[in-house]
């Protein structure tokens, strides 16, 4: 029976239907900022597309608790607007030195290194703003909750700590243990916020809570293995960013570890974890399951 339901779960639609929520929201979300070139470089990054998977994570988390998605939207821009800062600052020459992003010239080979930070600087601290000031309807005491998720995130215990020690690890042997933390803390941390505080936004119960957190862990290791993988066996065209970056810059990645092999089965154990994580609420977690499925699946 379950299995069945699964399998007539429209994942195709809901994904292109929440993916245009998101769209216009983000769009909605730049106001007229001064300079005018200061608002160019957030909406050049901000809007230029993307799979949107952490926002979507976001309404979605907040659906399962049975409240209206939209209450989380505000929460899911501002994930994103996270996200999008990430991506700037990681691609500077001082970072990962990258010159293409989402099929595009990078932030700051447009803008120059300066406003690109700035930029980075500015959409970070917008998405606090998103959530304390612009979330109409949801209870303060949730909010506070959010915006402590999202101080971590954000902050020396997430993203700025796994960036910290990717940069530090580059040309050095290391092990699964220091790869893990780096991704836990880099790409995985931000995956695990935006289900955490769709849920938070929602209500959900402790039990659901930690359930959520298994799951958002394990899948993202799992994209971030993905990503590896893809690093590998994909090119430029298709990823929208540079291909092989990582070999080039003597990162240690999950294949040049294990192997491409176990480097699938291990994506693939996850996901397989992070759904089990769910089976209680199997009926009502369609959309997160089959995101699931979606991150070992995909192709950029």
């Amino acid at each position: 029976m379950a299995e069945a339901v699964i399998s007539s779960f429209d994942f195709t639609a809901y994904l292109a239907k929440a993916r245009n929520r998101v769209e216009v929201a983000l769009d909605a979300s730049l106001g007229p900022e001064r300079p005018e070139q200061l608002r160019e470089a957030m909406r050049y990054s901000l809007l230029a597309g993307g799979k949107r998977l952490r926002p979507i994570l976001c309404l979605a988390a907040c659906e399962l608790t049975g409240e209206d998605s939209d209450m989380a939207m505000s929460a899911a821009v501002a994930i994103e607007m996270i996200h999008t800062m990430s991506l700037i600052h990681d691609d500077l020459p001082s970072m990962d030195n990258d010159d293409l992003r989402r099929g595009r010239p990078t932030n700051h080979k447009i803008y120059g290194d300066a406003l690109a930070i700035l930029a980075g600087d500015a959409l970070l601290t917008r998405a606090f703003e998103m959530v304390s000031l612009r979330s109409p309807g949801v209870s303060s005491e949730r909010l506070l909750k959010v915006v402590g998720e999202l101080s971590l995130v954000a902050g020396a215990p997430g993203l700025v700590g796994g960036q910290v020690e990717d940069l530090e690890c580059e040309g050095k042997e290391v092990d699964l243990d220091t790869l893990e933390f780096i991704h836990i803390h880099k790409t995985g941390a931000l995956l695990r916020a935006s289900v955490v505080c769709g849920a938070l936004i929602g209500g959900a119960s402790n039990s659901l809570l930690n359930a959520l957190r298994v799951y958002a862990n394990a899948i993202g290791l799992a994209f971030q293995i993905i990503d590896d993988i893809l690093d590998v066996t994909s090119s430029s065209e298709v990823l929208g960013k540079t291909a092989g970056k990582d070999l080039i810059a003597d990162k240690t990645t999950y294949p040049k570890l294990l192997g491409l092999d176990e480097s699938r089965a291990r994506a693939k154990e996850l996901i397989e974890n992070a759904k089990e994580a769910l089976k209680p609420w199997e009926k009502n977690a369609l959309p997160l399951i089959a995101l699931a499925d979606y991150i070992i699946s995909r192709d950029r």
